[in-house]
């Protein structure tokens, strides 16, 4: 099947927001006046949008186009797209000459390429770890990395301590490490928060993942705690995956930046166990899983030392290597120093010699989607008479399989002023699907950018829905999380699960299906007659957020209480401090 294209409407300036403080940006300039309707004709498949606020009529999106860019960038001839391999290349060729035809300014001075520095530590097959007097198997029982630039990491003898989720939040007066000196021990804790397992709204944030419930923040507070070594128990539920994606995930060589002291400062042995193995180890302590999380469910939480003590090593071998943000801008006509952002990963987990049969990460929905809606929106924004008044930067980054670490280095090292930088629009994993009644926003209630999501949603006939499984913490396992961190307003939309032709039953089944069966797995492929629709009528609320972003002179705000608002307010505080 080819899904059809999609086309445009051009509607009036005609009604202002009921809700005054929406209007409120952290530099207002100018006026917040929007209008918008639509009618969607879902038997022909054709989307008419409103963009209130825009001058011209946007072009339509070519549907064709987006297939054929998800077709190619997701064929075996890319393989996989993995940061430093052949596909590595084909990927940034394939990016570079589709944003020089269209006539697009390199981003970084005379080049579209941001180099991004990166080394790759892979571990022997005589990776071990054993606690007490159990052997644990490498892939079935534990998987273990390390991220220091070491050729050998040794840990010998030592004591094991639960630290219940391996939190420390002042904020919520929760410290799971008070009291407790863990420099040379092994740390196992739980994955997520204590909120999502016991569903209290008045604890962190009931059933919403909040940063602390994340294995990278997991790893990093235990480094700051001076851990030897530290393991997550995994559990389906709580961690949103099965252990097959830990294995593909994290089996093999493991991408990341190099920090100045070589990652000395990282934890010498992480890595996840599985929940049988965490299973037992608690039973021969006298206790089970089930009530070692009720207890560091709950406040007051003390750590608990084990009998046992852990040994584990790993071989390495090291490899440093340069792999490449892709940024290309379409110069804004009045305001081009001021910069509305697209941004999506092109990257994906390779190919896996050790596996038979089918060896290819494909990555078809992860993400050629997204990267095949960076290029499709950005052909869109090239058409005749569409040149925006504030400039849009189109940016695939690499290396988010690894850690969001593309990200991550364009936020230390931006290519435009992050206090000029309106608004980041991200897209990753399109869904496969029909057109739904609603639109998800990940993370919802952080940002004024909503408020532009309603607005070019209701031109759909469509509503917008808090994400439906809050739990799983998607807003910090996307690359605008990053952005974020240092204070531009982000927005991540996901396909809504209500279907209009089949239901909202069937679409939380599709989304999962998908986790179970294909997400990480060579099975994230394009076929023939894969459904987009769905994700063609999101990337038109993209198109049309963006025209607007680009077209006005506010800059969105954080809502009071997000955790990010400090930061774009220190960031405007300092730039203007140096202006004068």
């Amino acid at each position: 099947m080819t899904a059809s294209r999609f086309t445009t409407g051009k509607f009036g300036k005609e009604a202002t927001s009921n809700n005054s403080d929406s209007a409120v940006s952290s530099r207002p300039r100018g006026r917040s006046a929007y209008a918008g309707q639509g009618v969607l004709l879902a038997s022909a498949l054709v989307l008419l949008v409103g963009c209130a606020g825009v001058d011209q009529e946007l072009p339509p999106l070519d549907a064709t186009l987006y297939e054929q860019h998800i077709v190619t960038l997701s064929s075996d001839e890319f393989e996989g797209r993995k940061p430093g391999t052949a596909g590595e290349r084909k990927t940034l060729d394939y990016l570079v000459k589709e944003f020089e035809q269209m006539g697009l300014k390199p981003g970084n001075g005379d080049s579209y390429l941001q180099p991004v520095p990166f080394v790759e530590i892979t571990p022997g097959s005589d990776t071990a770890l054993r606690i007490g007097a159990t052997d644990l198997r490498y892939g079935e029982d534990m998987v273990l990395w390390t991220k220091r630039l070491e050729n050998e990491i040794n840990v010998e003898d030592s004591p094991v301590v639960f630290v219940g989720y391996g939190i420390v939040a002042p904020e919520y007066g929760w410290d799971d490490y008070a009291g407790l000196d863990v420099r040379g021990k092994t740390v196992v804790m739980l994955i997520n928060d204590p909120g999502f397992a016991t569903q209290d709204p008045e604890l962190f944030r009931g059933n919403a993942m909040t940063y602390y419930g994340r294995w990278t923040y997991k790893f990093e507070e235990a480094a700051r705690q001076g851990a030897a070594a530290a393991l997550i128990v995994h559990d389906d539920k709580p961690a949103a995956y099965p252990w097959g994606t830990v294995q593909n995930s994290w089996m093999g060589p493991q991408l990341d930046m190099v920090a100045a002291d070589g990652n000395a400062g990282r934890v010498g042995l992480e890595g996840w166990i599985s929940l049988a193995a965490a299973e037992s180890l608690f039973q021969a302590n006298g206790s089970s899983y089930q009530a070692l999380r009720e207890a560091a469910s709950r406040p007051g939480f003390k750590p608990m030392p084990l009998k046992e003590r852990a040994s584990g090593l790993l071989r390495n071998l090291i490899r440093r290597g340069n792999s490449a943000n892709v940024a290309a801008v379409l110069p804004g006509t009045e305001r081009p120093d001021e910069f509305v952002v697209y941004m999506a990963h092109w990257d994906h987990l390779g190919r896996s010699l050790a596996r038979t049969g089918d060896n290819i990460f494909n990555g078809a929905l992860d993400n050629a989607t997204g990267t095949a809606g960076l290029l499709t929106l950005a052909r869109a924004f090239t058409q005749p008479g569409q040149a925006p008044k504030r400039s849009v930067l189109f940016l695939a980054v690499t290396l988010e399989e690894s850690g969001l670490l593309g990200s991550a280095y364009y936020a230390a090292n931006p290519l435009v002023p992050l206090t000029q930088t309106v608004a980041a629009l991200n897209m990753d994993a399109i869904s496969w699907g029909g057109p739904t009644r609603d639109v998800t926003v990940v993370g919802s209630g952080s940002s004024q950018l909503e408020e532009y999501l309603t607005r070019a949603a209701s031109t759909q006939d469509r509503v917008v829905k808090p994400e439906p499984t809050p739990e799983n913490g998607f807003f910090f396992r996307s690359d605008h999380f990053n952005f974020a961190k240092v204070g531009v307003p982000a927005l991540y939309i996901k396909l809504g699960i209500d279907d209009r032709e089949q239901g909202e039953a069937f679409g939380r089944e599709r989304q999962t299906a998908y986790t179970l069966n294909d997400y990480h797995k060579p099975s994230d492929e394009y076929r023939p007659g894969m459904d987009l629709r769905g994700g063609l009528e999101d990337l038109a609320l993209l198109q049309q957020i963006g025209a607007e972003l680009a077209s006005n002179e506010d800059f969105p705000q954080w809502y009071e209480g997000s955790e990010f608002r400090a930061a774009r307010e220190r960031s405007f505080s300092e730039a203007s401090t140096s202006a004068n």
